[in-house]
C-alpha cells in the first residue's frame, strides 16, 4: 500500500516525512507534546483524513498518543513495534530486544546499496549507535554510547561546578580547550567522535571489510559530526525511509 506520511518518534522529538515518488521527499521534526504544531504541519501539507501514515519508534508512551490523534482524524496508520514487521535478517541474540530504529536504518542501507558489501550505520542523537550489516543484508549488532547531549548533561549534574553547555551549538573544537567549557566541549565532542572511530575499525576488522564499505551517518546530531567523518554518506532521512520501505513491503 502506498504511504503518505511517514513518522519516527523518537525519544525527544519525532520526525515525519513526506512521501512521493516512492521516496521521503520533506521532512520536518516537531515536539512530541505540541499538537497545535502537528494540526499545522498536517493543513502544510495538504494532508485528508484518507491519508495513510506508517509510524514506528523507540518511544512506545509518546508513540501510542500520536496514534490516537491520528485516528481521531480518521486517518489510516500501520505501526511497525516489531522486528517482525521489517524484511531484515537479523542475527544476534535477542531480535525483539534491538531498538527498532536501528533494525529501520539497516533496511534502508540495504536497499540503497544493492551489492554485497558491509555497511556500517551510524545514527547519532540521544544515544549513538554504531552498526553493522553484512554482505549478505543481516543485520549483526553493533555498539551504543552515550551521544553528546547525554554527555554533557552527565558532567553537569554528577559535578559540584561544572556547567551545563549547549551541544546543539557545537562547532569542531580545537585542544586545548582554554577555559571550563571549551575543555568540557572539547571533551564531549571528541569522545563521541573517537569512540566511533574506534569502534568502526573494530567492526571494520571483524567484517574484513577493509576493501570495500559503506558507511552511512543519519541522526539529529549528524550535522555536527560531519565535518570530522570524511568518506561517510550523510542520509538525514534514513530511518524514515526504512519505515517506508518496510511499511509498503508489510502491506
Amino acid at each position: 500500500m502506498k504511504t503518505d506520511v511517514v513518522v519516527d518518534v523518537g525519544n525527544s522529538r519525532m520526525k515525519w516525512g513526506l512521501c512521493r515518488d516512492e521516496q521521503v521527499c520533506k521532512c520536518v521534526s516537531l515536539p512530541l507534546e505540541a499538537s497545535e504544531l502537528w494540526v499545522q504541519q498536517f493543513q502544510s501539507w495538504e494532508l485528508s483524513a484518507s491519508s495513510s501514515w506508517a509510524l514506528s519508534g523507540v518511544n512506545p508512551t509518546a508513540l501510542a498518543r500520536f496514534v490516537g490523534w491520528l485516528k481521531h482524524r480518521s486517518a489510516r496508520a500501520t505501526v511497525l513495534s516489531s522486528a517482525r514487521d521489517l524484511p531484515i535478517t537479523i542475527l544476534v541474540d535477542a531480535p525483539e530486544k534491538v531498538g527498532i530504529d536501528r533494525l529501520l536504518n539497516a533496511v534502508a542501507a540495504t536497499a540503497r546499496i544493492q551489492r554485497p558489501v558491509s555497511l556500517f550505520i551510524i545514527d547519532a542523537g540521544t544515544a549513538v549507535t554504531v552498526d553493522w550489516v553484512d554482505s549478505s543484508g543481516a543485520f549483526r549488532g553493533g555498539a551504543i554510547l552515550p551521544g553528546l547531549q547525554l554527555m554533557a548533561k552527565s558532567l553537569h549534574e554528577h559535578t559540584a561546578l561544572l556547567p551545563m553547555i549547549d551541544v546543539s551549538r557545537l562547532a569542531v573544537p580545537g585542544l586545548p580547550g582554554e577555559n571550563t567549557e571549551t575543555a568540557m566541549a572539547a571533551g564531549i565532542f571528541w569522545a563521541v567522535t573517537g569512540g566511533i572511530q574506534a569502534i568502526l575499525r573494530q567492526l571494520t576488522d571483524r567484517a574484513a571489510a577493509h576493501r570495500g564499505r559503506e558507511v552511512f551517518l543519519t541522526g539529529g546530531n549528524a550535522p555536527l559530526l560531519e565535518p570530522v567523518m570524511s568518506g561517510f554518506m550523510t542520509w538525514p532521512h534514513m530511518t524514515l525511509e526504512g519505515i517506508r520501505l518496510s511499511a509498503e513491503k508489510l502491506t
